[in-house]
């Protein structure tokens, strides 16, 4: 295929096909998965929400697509390639997008998809989208209006002391000339803008800028979510902030000025206040059942998993033991305690607890308590089970998770006595000991000083003086026979130059790094891997190419990981001339990457 005399297309699916190979065997070398993710799980009649198939460390041999359900329109949004280095890691994701807009209000649930990739089976997890209802007629008086603000609390009932997220919404129409400005500062605010009482104010975070549609209008949405806390029961109200705007709206070109805009070139604005405010939406708030409280309940809601795991198993007495205890799903994750563990027979320590968050808001991930016990005793036989008890506010019902335990090898320790004094003598009966004084003299009276002559033979001078006609008679020597090598050996000629441009090719590349000079960076590196594989096959630097691996290498027995670090060096300097990187971050990483593949490759016998 010719890239310069082809067509547009025949160019494109040439690109397309090369960046597909150079993303597809890196790839392979780290791990795989694919997820499903909704930018948000609850939306209106007629706004949209993105659903993203991610499929990272290669390729699928089907894109999947979510199941058609009534009143949804799916819709195809497109896919896209990312390339990632990070501290020296080399990932590719591709992302396939579907846009999925509701007709009706209700909830609506995505079953778990599958994906092959690599010839394994990967699947994702469950989704569920809530729909409101909204203005939808024409003669709803918000269908209408410029600018509208909602309140959108996620379900009408929940308990107390349970994380919620309230979403507001603020719809600008389209043609609101400074719609983009407005919606940008409440992309920016960094307060809850949620009034009320009987709630406490967690976090605030930001959602993707979205499109509706309402009646006969499209409108431009800015989503601002905040998770909270309910702090009593009963009914609360759940308002917003009353917001003053000053939209631009255009004005028709009657009244133009014929001399300053004779050709109606230039839009006027007239400007319009307004003052907005979202209606307050009730939420009943329920107390926790008094039944069949569990006794380790401690009021963690949600829904969890536990795991638990312990390291090293196999220790003396006295020696410690790090239990880890992982808590993942969804929740008030900052709220949960440390789960109570039957610590008889083991000392133990204050734990050290850490939340990796999967979300803006941190109310999804994984919450992990690290605790250091030490058995006391030989006859223990395992780490205690661990047991956490929440509410499932879904199922309306208490539940425990019990961990199994663990099993533990423990040896007795091996402790020596220290020896016993006796310290009993015939004036001392009882054995008492006897005073101690402050100081102690050590020799009060030294005597006749005399400095000590030194003998010839041991001066340091002398020595160096005796040594040296040696020493430069060796080091001649060994320079006349190294040249002698040098001159009927120009293998090992070759060796030591390649050595010396490998040094110094290497030094460059942080330079170039330093100063995101990609394209000269990643000519140097093909001339590196050139002039090593030249000198380690025995081949003029200029004719090695990546097929050379396959031929020379392979059937050499050369170690696999060798060719295949080869392999993702030539794939870079290949992918660096369609999407060259300019992160001096991501150029500095792959340095000590390619030292270590040189070195390897200078370590293979051949």
């Amino acid at each position: 295929m010719n890239l310069r005399d082809g067509s547009a297309p025949a160019q494109a699916w040439a690109r397309w096909l090369l960046l597909s190979l150079c993303l597809l065997a890196p790839g392979l070398l780290h791990g795989v998965g694919f997820d499903a993710t909704l930018d948000r799980d609850t939306v209106l009649v007629g706004e949209g929400a993105t659903l993203t198939l991610s499929f990272e460390g290669g390729s699928p041999d089907s894109i999947p697509a979510p199941q058609a359900q009534p009143n949804l329109v799916i819709a195809n949004a497109g896919n896209s390639r990312n390339i990632s280095i990070v501290n020296g890691q080399y990932t590719s994701t591709i992302n396939q997008t579907f846009r999925i807009t509701a007709n009706k209000p209700g909830d609506y649930n995505f079953p778990p998809m599958e994906a092959r990739i690599g010839g394994r089976v990967y699947t994702s997890k469950p989704l569920r989208l809530k729909v409101l209802a909204t203005a939808t007629a024409e003669g709803d008086p918000q269908a209408n209006t410029l600018v509208i603000m909602k309140v959108l609390p996620p379900k009408p009932q929940a308990f107390l002391g349970e994380a919620l997220v309230v979403e507001l919404r603020v719809f600008i129409r389209e043609g609101v000339a400074n719609a983009e400005n407005i919606l940008q500062t409440f992309d920016t605010f960094a307060t809850s803008p949620l009034k009320g009482e009987g709630f406490s104010v967690v976090k605030v975070a930001h959602a993707a800028r979205n499109r509706a549609r309402m009646g006969n209008a499209n409108f431009l949405v800015a989503t601002i979510a905040t998770s909270i806390i309910p702090v009593k029961t009963g009914e609360i109200s759940i308002g917003s902030i009353n917001a003053d705007l000053v939209l631009q709206l255009p004005m028709n070109q009657r009244g133009r000025d014929p001399f300053v805009d004779p050709f109606g070139m230039f839009q006027r604005y007239r400007e319009q206040r307004v003052s907005v405010q979202a209606d307050p939406q009730p939420i009943t708030i329920l107390p926790m059942p008094k039944q069949n409280t569990p006794p380790g309940f401690s009021g963690s809601i949600g829904t969890y998993t536990l795991t638990t795991s312990a390291n090293p198993t196999n220790v003396a007495v006295g020696d410690p033991v790090t239990l880890r205890i992982e808590i993942s799903g969804k929740g008030g994750l900052d709220n949960i305690p440390v789960p109570a563990i039957n610590q008889q027979n083991f000392k133990s320590y204050p734990p050290t607890t850490k939340t990796d968050s999967t979300d803006a808001l941190g109310l999804e991930g994984t919450k992990v308590f690290e605790q250091v016990i030490v058995p006391q005793k030989a006859d223990i036989r395992e780490v205690p089970s661990v047991s956490f008890s929440y509410f499932d506010s879904e199922q309306k019902s208490y539940r425990t998770l019990t961990a199994p335990a663990i099993p533990l090898t423990v040896r007795p320790s091996t402790v020596f006595a220290a020896p016993s004094l006796n310290l009993t003598n015939a004036s001392n009966p009882r054995g008492e000991p006897p005073p101690v004084k402050d100081v102690l003299h050590i020799k009060p009276r030294p005597g006749t000083l005399k400095v000590p002559a030194v003998a010839l033979v041991t001066a340091p001078w002398f020595v160096a003086i005796q040594i040296a006609p040696v020493a430069l008679w060796l080091g001649a020597l060994i320079l006349r026979r190294r040249a002698h090598a040098l001159a009927n050996n120009p293998r090992l000629r070759r060796r030591l130059q390649v050595e010396k441009s490998v040094t110094q090719g290497l030094a460059q590349l942080r330079t170039l790094a330093t100063g995101n000079e990609s394209d000269a960076f990643f000519a140097t590196v093909f001339r590196l891997l050139q002039e090593q594989l030249g000198e380690r096959l025995d081949l003029p630097a200029a004719a090695i190419t990546e097929a050379v691996l396959d031929e020379k290498l392979v059937p050499a027995s050369v170690p696999k990981s060798v060719i295949d670090s080869l392999h993702e060096m030539f794939h870079l300097c290949n992918l660096a001339r369609y999407a060259p990187i300019r992160d001096s971050q991501e150029l500095a990483a792959l340095i000590p990457r390619l030292e270590s593949t040189l070195r390897e490759l200078q370590q293979t016998k051949l």
